[in-house]
């Protein structure tokens, strides 16, 4: 029992993470998650990453399911694939949060996303104002059937839909990766060398990096040039994205630092998802529906967001830390205990056995002596004659007893009781003799039984123990409680009669004298 109350307690809720993907983008919000956790008692995460594979993101989230997780939330990787997998979630009674991407089925608990058509809209108009409604633009979209790609795609061509003077160049296929749109703008650029680039929207800013590293090493047509395409006014090609994620290499920063000309937040808020979960398990209210709030990043705002979020993350840094810290404490705290109970749990054992090992070995010494005792008083002066010496009696000198209240000593072997000195016959008999005259007397000392003797009191001490084992008190009490059985099987008369007469002076000491000598009580006696 005490090592079941110092185990760990199983986790109040498993909650399943499925990301379609990893990148920065997944780890801040995975990373919010976990923050969300300091705050909660006993929710346990489960993290799975797709890395942008069908497949693989199916298979996870059935091994979510095979694990007995109580929620699941979930990035689909396409809008059609993962769909079934899901589907199947939500039909075993597992609530469902699906966030940031959509699927083709309506079998979900709640969904949180940001507006990606919105976030789309908003760049066309922001890329239409920046060309003076004049220029050339090139899209680069991320994975092909994701709800993302999909939304912000068709809210970009919209919103340029309403300038007849931007010409879309293009629309190129990524996969969300820097290296993707790389590619893409590469092998793009190879086919038209000619053509003059105003603006590049990546519908993230890791693919609009790649873009921009792909037209920096690609020669830009010039009046010299054996292109004949009209010439713009701008030199070089503006860049935007969407993230807008806080910290070094961030959009913000990127933004602040004129790599990027805008981004778009595409807000995270891991902390938020989480507690919509806990909300679901709980049986809280929540909303089946959630559009989280973005803003548009520019160079008039990037330097007051960069000083805002390195704040944050100064400060969300320093939270971990002592969570860290806490988290090793409170498992020192654990260590510490699951010790102290082991120590208490092998000191009550030891204990246990020594203590079982003395009652053990003085019932045993105590029986053996009484035995002795017994014998000894009854022996007859012929068997006497035939015992052999016994060895030296010890000399120490022991302190006066209580005629009723005995030392009881356990210093003699009882294997010697029954070698005795032929000498010792008078000595036995004639102590007996002098017991059993003064057996009623209730004041007899061993000062007294000494005088009859004609020896001191530590002479007769030393001379009965070495004889029989045991002390003179000792003797004394048990002749006294022989002659009080005698006279309960001979005689009519009561327990308290018989003690008084046998030199107790209270029934309830024979009484209990009576019970550790025989094993039952002085009424038992008639009754048997």
């Amino acid at each position: 029992m005490l090592c079941l109350g110092c185990s760990r307690q199983q986790p109040r809720y498993a909650i399943g993470v499925s990301q379609c993907s990893e990148d920065i983008w997944r780890e801040k919000q995975n990373a919010e998650m976990r923050m969300g956790c300091y705050f909660q008692d006993d929710v346990k995460l489960c993290f799975a990453a797709a890395y942008d594979s069908d497949e693989r993101q199916i298979q996870q989230i059935d091994s979510l399911l095979k694990i007995g997780i109580d929620l699941l939330i979930v990035a689909p990787n396409q809008v059609q694939t993962i769909s079934p997998a899901i589907d199947r979630a939500y039909d075993s009674g597992i609530p469902v949060i699906v966030f940031e991407r959509k699927t083709n089925s309506q079998k979900y608990t709640a969904f949180v996303s940001a507006d990606n058509y919105e976030m789309g809209r908003q760049m066309g108009e922001y890329v239409a104002t920046r060309l003076d409604d004049n220029g050339n633009v090139i899209e680069v979209m991320g994975l092909e059937g994701s709800s993302p790609a999909i939304e912000r795609h068709e809210g970009f061509m919209e919103a340029l839909s309403h300038y007849p003077n931007i010409h879309v160049l293009a629309t190129l296929q990524g996969d969300w990766t820097e290296e993707s749109a790389y590619h893409a703008v590469k092998e793009w650029r190879k086919e038209h060398p000619c053509e003059q680039i105003d603006f590049v929207f990546g519908q993230n800013d890791r693919m609009a990096i790649g873009a921009r590293k792909a037209l920096q090493e690609s020669k830009m047509p010039t009046a010299n040039s054996h292109c004949n395409a009209t010439l713009s006014k701008r030199e070089k090609p503006l860049y935007c994205g969407i993230d807008g994620l806080p910290g070094e290499d961030g959009g913000i920063q990127l933004v602040r630092d004129s790599i990027l000309d805008a981004t778009y937040i595409y807000p995270t808020r891991g902390d938020q998802l989480l507690q919509l979960a806990i909300d679901i398990l709980e049986g809280k209210p929540y909303k089946k529906e959630t559009l989280l709030m973005s803003a548009l990043v520019t160079n008039d705002n990037a330097h007051l967001l960069v000083m805002q979020n390195d704040e944050i993350i100064r400060q969300s840094s320093w939270l971990g830390q002592l969570h860290q810290k806490a988290d090793t404490y409170l498992q020192q705290l654990d260590n510490q205990r699951i010790i102290t109970l082991l120590a208490c749990i092998v000191i009550v054992l030891l204990l246990t056995t020594l203590i079982l090992f003395y009652r053990y070995h003085l019932g045993k010494m105590t029986l053996r002596r009484e035995r002795v005792v017994n014998t000894l008083w009854n022996l007859k002066p012929e068997d006497v004659a035939s015992m052999t010496p016994a060895k030296d009696a010890p000399e120490d000198d022991k302190p006066a007893e209580d005629a009723e209240h005995p030392v009881e000593s356990e210093d003699t072997d009882a294997d010697n009781a029954q070698e005795l000195p032929a000498s010792a016959s008078l000595f036995i008999t004639r102590f007996r003799e002098v017991v059993e005259a003064r057996l009623e007397n209730s004041e007899l000392s061993v000062e007294d039984l000494a005088a009859d003797m004609n020896l001191s009191r530590v002479q007769l001490y030393r001379k009965v123990k070495a004889v029989t084992g045991a002390t003179p008190v000792e003797i004394l009490r048990t002749a006294r409680l022989n002659r009080g059985y005698q006279l309960l099987l001979t005689t009519d008369k009561s327990v308290s009669e018989v003690a008084y007469q046998v030199g107790f002076t209270a029934p309830s000491y024979f009484t209990k004298c009576f019970k550790k000598e025989y094993g039952k009580l002085p009424g038992d006696v008639r009754q048997s």
